[in-house]
């Protein structure tokens, strides 16, 4: 069985999208999928499943739907993919040490899509770069490195511009993420 990794996009989020992870749990389990856990509230969920990427994803989405009546974007990597995304951070850790040390909040984010935007999406963002916002692309994943609150952030107020279904996780819960994964193994 192949372990995956479900990101849900936008859910209990200032008191919108709300969905109780001990109900998710028991929906994905209800579906068949195996070892459903959930970690933190945000919607990630680790479990295992012999079905196709994408149709497992399209009926993952249509059971939330159903089930909790709104559209939950969910974005799939296996366990390999996601410890490929925590091996292949584009920062040098100066770089990231640099940041951290400048802000209060989490420096690094990953933001992870469900198909690899075109060069010139990716190139939208270029205008957004700057000493205390930097970006770098890899494939279906764009690492960002803020040296101030993301929050304040024009650059990832403008990643709707890439035109991807996209989530973002920071390198926190990523590395809590392949803790787990690597538990489930």
């Amino acid at each position: 069985m192949t372990i995956y990794i479900a990101l849900l996009r936008g859910i209990n989020v200032g008191g919108k999208n709300m969905i109780k992870m001990v109900e998710l749990k028991r929906i994905l389990g209800e579906m068949g999928l195996n070892r459903v856990q959930t970690y933190i509230q945000s919607g990630n969920v680790l479990f295992e499943s012999n079905e196709d990427e994408e149709q497992l994803r399209i009926r993952i989405e249509r059971e939330i739907e159903v089930n909790f009546g709104f559209p939950v974007p969910v974005i799939l990597r296996t366990a390999d993919e996601l410890r490929s995304i925590a091996a292949s951070c584009p920062f040098t850790q100066q770089e990231i040490s640099e940041a951290e040390a400048a802000s209060e909040t989490e420096s690094l984010y990953v933001s992870i899509m469900l198909e690899e935007p075109t060069l010139d999406k990716i190139e939208r963002l270029a205008v957004y770069r700057n000493e205390n916002e930097n970006y770098r692309n890899n494939g279906r994943e764009i690492y960002f490195l803020f040296r101030n609150s993301v929050r304040n952030s024009k650059l990832a107020t403008h990643m709707h511009k890439l035109d991807v279904p996209a989530t973002v996780r920071n390198w926190k819960t990523i590395r809590k993420l392949v803790t787990l994964v690597d538990a489930m193994e």
